[in-house]
This record gives C-alpha cells, structure tokens and sequence, in this order.
C-alpha cells in the first residue's frame, strides 16, 4: 500500500500545504483528480491497485495537513 511514491507524495503536499495552498477544497480537487487521472493515463508508472490509491489519497491529506499546521 505505502511504496516509494508514498514519501513523494508526502513531501510534495506538505511542501504545498507549507508554502503555497491553504484550501482545502483545492487541495482535494488535486490531489484526487490527479489520482483520477492517472487511471487513463498510458504508462506504466500509474498502474496500481484501488487500495494504493486510497493510500496515496491519505498521504497527501496528512502531508498537506501537517504543511498547513507547519505553517502558525
């Protein structure tokens, strides 16, 4: 479930969460529509189960999380 991409993900969002976004509303348009289109996306690096999904979706939400609260 957790891989690699995992810690990315993570990064990439508390980076965000950090210095660029606080809406939350836009953060889960992204985070999730990104995760959306990776499943019509031809190459191989998006292949992965529902559950590594549901996963990554998690990730980001904590890494955005603890971003913003890195913040104050």
């Amino acid at each position: 479930m957790f891989n690699l991409w995992s810690v990315v993900h993570f990064l990439q969002w508390f980076l965000i969460g950090r210095f660029l976004l606080r809406n939350w509303y836009v953060f889960l348009i992204l985070s999730i529509g990104w995760e959306l289109l990776e499943l019509v996306l031809p190459h191989d690096f998006a292949r992965e189960s529902t559950a590594n999904k549901l996963g990554d979706v998690g990730v980001n939400c904590l890494g955005f999380y603890l971003g913003n609260l890195s913040k104050n």
